[in-house]
């Protein structure tokens, strides 16, 4: 199949097929519109043309099948809940009211009500926050929560902890740029002179008490130190936070993440923070079985910042994703009618028949 050829054909399917062929070769496919995905597909295949092939046969056929499947599936229903003989020619009423959702859709401004800046009130730690910190004066914490929950506030008040008691206390992330975020947050905090950062660009108040750097530094200070070179106060390091821990299982940086974990100091309490851990069980179980103390696992799964999904066309109209205001998750198929349309739009504009 000539290059051509195969545009040809990439060009007539529906843009969720081309995104299904993407995973795993395109990275964040999504982003993309139909004649984008379609030139990137071309040249991620050039050097395996038969691949992308043969993925592509296999999905037409598969659509094939189900299209065909689809009226053999739908038979039984009639004879559960059977129609008048006049209403067989009717259309096929919305999947949702299929579900029971008669409710009108969510509007475009019901659906940007109470966005903005909320009221200030007085801060309470919510429970798992409490939870977390008396874990953590007595053994190793994993903290499993969702995004904006305040997993640093937990961070804060364990290192106020730790340099009360005159401890090391490290800090580490993922990125330095995040770290530099850190080091100005935590210099604000704690005063400058109480906060150092330590990555491959910057190196600033070493014997500082509280210490931010990337993980590869840290792990590069622990190899040190085994070989008897003492960089920073390792001697005094009482807490190590790891943020982002989920990068424990990056294929190619989650080696450092668990070289790290491995050889960090018995004395040193753990505080794992991650929103997107899948397994965070597995991880405190593992951690109990390398370090000498039990690792105990906060979880809690309820969003203090709820979610809203919306879709802007590239025209600029803007409109709820789904026909609730929230997320409607475990039922993707509760897609706004207007999102739907443009969607239809989108893929009209994009199409074979569109000239580049």
């Amino acid at each position: 199949m000539t290059t051509h050829e195969l545009e040809q054909l990439l060009l007539q399917q529906p843009v969720s097929l081309l995104h299904r062929l993407a995973r795993g070769r395109i990275s964040r496919h999504f982003r993309s519109g139909k004649r984008k995905l379609i030139d990137l597909l071309l040249q991620a295949s050039a050097e395996n043309r038969p691949g992308l092939e043969s993925d592509l046969a296999a999905l037409i056929e598969e659509q094939s099948h189900r299209q065909q499947a689809a009226p053999v599936e739908q038979a039984p229903k009639p004879k559960v809940h059977p129609r008048p003989a006049t209403s067989s020619a009717t259309p096929r009423p919305h999947r949702a009211e299929e579900h029971g959702h008669h409710e009108p859709p969510v509007s475009l401004h019901e659906w940007l009500s109470g966005i903005g800046v909320p009221q200030a009130q007085p801060f309470v730690p919510d429970a798992w926050q409490v939870d977390a910190l008396a874990k953590l004066a007595e053994t190793d914490v994993v903290v499993s929560v969702p995004t904006g929950s305040g997993k640093t506030y937990v961070a804060i008040e364990a290192t106020k902890r730790a340099m009360q008691e005159n401890r090391t206390v490290i800090y580490t992330s993922p990125l330095k740029a995040l770290s530099n975020t850190k080091f100005s947050e935590f210099s604000r905090l704690f005063g400058p002179g109480q906060v150092g950062i330590l990555t491959g660009d910057r190196r600033e108040h070493a014997q500082a008490p509280l210490l931010i750097m990337t993980t590869e530094i840290l792990r590069n200070l622990l190899y040190d130190a085994a070989g008897g070179e003492i960089d920073v106060r390792l001697d005094t390091l009482g807490l190590v936070i790891m943020d982002e821990s989920q990068y424990l299982a990056d294929p190619e940086r989650g080696v450092v993440w668990e070289e790290t974990l491995i050889f960090c100091p018995s004395q040193a309490r753990l505080l794992l923070l991650s929103a997107s851990i899948g397994n965070p069980q597995d991880i405190a179980d593992w951690l109990t079985a390398i370090r000498p103390n039990p690792c105990a696992l906060i979880r809690h799964t309820k969003r203090s910042v709820p979610l809203r999904a919306g879709y802007m066309h590239p025209n600029e109209k803007l409109t709820p994703l789904f026909r609730t205001a929230g997320i409607p998750y475990g039922q993707p198929h509760l897609l706004h009618p207007e999102a739907k349309r443009l969607f239809a739009e989108y893929e009209e504009e994009t199409g074979p028949s569109r000239s580049r």
